[in-house]
């Protein structure tokens, strides 16, 4: 049953659309994330076993450990930004402050110490999880951003699609000149460190433009609000309470696993399956164009069909498309298809499940009286970071067991088929797990009841 909510009555400005120049600056942020995220996913495992020589099943521990306390901070970064009050609003001035503190850890990540072993397992761990820690402090941010920006389901959708081609836009552009860029500044260690100068500069600037474009609508700063926040047991009590935010969490961990391994392991597949490195680039763009070329066309699918059933769908193709890599494997031509078709399906799913996941914050405000914004989008957040570092991990345990060796020009048959295995079985049986709980989520057409209850109730207690 409903109770009364803590939050503001629902105004006219709440429900205004944002406009054109918004969209752009929340979209663009999500490809300031990828610029610098989307090379650290893609590149530093292949860094760190390939150019500073680090064991591939000790950098996957590392990965995965860092992952799982990143996060538990996940959930305090949320519980800050719930009782972040300024000037500015709760979430754009994370973007001001942390923009240029994420282009400093991005570069430190790539400047190993030229030293012992244990020097640099200690430096990568520290490294690693600071880069995390920062991460954290402006992703969350700009996640929760979108909610605050609107009530509108659509227009929450039409947000999290900018979202999503920003991030894409960027997917693409890294993934195809970060080895260039890295060959142009020389190669080598430094190499990397120049080129993720680059593009740490890029994502600040970017981040500050967001900061500036974006307008919070949906809990106004400096009213009543501010003295009548709940507890952090109250909030935590309502974040268990909600099971559609159990559901969408769920599958961004899943997702996100998909994500880390079809990302990096990309690169082994291109070099020892395709035949060369420099493959790589294709493979991850015929990924990711059709991703967002289907970005381009969720929104009045899900219009259409709601954003539960786009996502199941997309969940399917996406196993087509592995299905297809497997007919030949060792095809550039057939890989190709097989990354544009998964790719399609990937677009289904990337772009509504972050809508899915702004819409179970009136689910729980509706349920227990309790609105967390912060909270809500940290411990989704929690579930991206653990499902990137399992994902990660499983790359390098993977190598490890089958006899990986960094070093070698040429890999044995266990190894290769390892990488195989890893780039079409893996990301098949994540899509099954992801369209079963998806088959759960009830929450598309109970909502514009939910939202009616909602402004009756708020308007009842102004």
């Amino acid at each position: 049953m409903p109770v009364n909510s803590t939050a503001n009555p629902i105004k006219q400005r709440d429900l205004e659309k944002p406009g054109f120049v918004e969209k752009l600056g929340y979209g663009m942020a999500g490809g300031a994330n990828n610029v610098v995220w989307t090379g650290i996913s893609t590149f530093l495992v292949y860094f760190y076993t390939d150019v500073v020589g680090v064991a591939a099943g000790l950098i996957g521990t590392i990965f995965l450990f860092s992952r799982l306390v990143d996060g538990a901070s996940d959930v305090v970064m949320g519980v800050v930004l719930d009782k972040t009050r300024t000037r500015f609003g709760k979430a754009r001035p994370w973007l001001l402050w942390m923009a240029l503190p994420f282009a400093v850890v991005a570069t430190a990540l790539f400047a190993v110490p030229d030293a012992s072993t244990t020097t640099q397992i200690i430096y990568i761990i520290i490294t690693y999880n600071i880069a995390l820690l920062v991460y954290t402090a402006v992703e969350i941010p700009h996640g929760t951003l979108g909610a605050l920006m609107t009530y509108d389901q659509h227009q929450r959708s039409v947000l999290n699609v900018a979202k999503m081609v920003g991030a894409y836009v960027a997917i693409i552009a890294i993934t195809n000149i970060t080895l260039p860029i890295v060959d142009f500044f020389g190669g080598g260690q430094s190499g990397w460190i120049y080129a993720f100068i680059l593009f740490g500069l890029i994502a600040a600037a970017t981040y500050f433009f967001t900061f500036w474009s974006t307008k919070e609508r949906t809990d106004p700063v400096g009213t009543k609000q501010d003295k009548d926040r709940p507890t952090v047991k109250a909030s935590l009590i309502s974040l268990v309470r909600n099971k559609y935010w159990f559901i969408a969490t769920l599958v961004l961990l899943l997702m996100y696993i998909y994500n880390a391994i079809t990302a990096g392991v990309a690169i082994y597949y291109s070099e020892y399956v395709l035949g060369s490195p420099a493959l790589v680039g294709l493979v991850a763009t015929a990924l990711t164009l059709a991703t967002l070329g289907g970005m381009l066309i969720v929104v009045p699918i899900t219009r259409r069909f709601g954003k539960r059933n786009t996502a199941i769908v997309g969940c399917l193709i996406a196993v087509v498309g592995s299905l297809i890599i497997f007919l030949v494997p060792d095809s550039t031509a057939v890989v190709v298809i097989g990354q544009v078709v998964r790719g399609i399906g990937k677009a289904a799913i990337m772009g509504v499940i972050f809508a899915m996941l702004a819409d179970t914050m009136e689910y729980g405000e509706w349920k227990t009286g309790v609105r967390i914004e912060g909270l809500i989008y940290s411990g989704a957040s929690m579930g991206i970071k653990v499902g990137t570092g399992l994902g990660s991990a499983l790359i390098g345990w993977g190598l490890a067991a089958s006899g990986y060796a960094g070093d070698q020009a040429t890999q044995s048959a266990e190894s290769v088929t390892m990488i195989s295995n890893l780039f079409i079985w893996v990301p098949s049986l994540v899509s099954i797990l992801m369209a079963v709980l998806l088959y759960f989520f009830k929450l598309d057409k109970q909502y514009p009841q939910i939202l009616k209850e909602l402004q009756e109730m708020k308007s009842a207690k102004a």
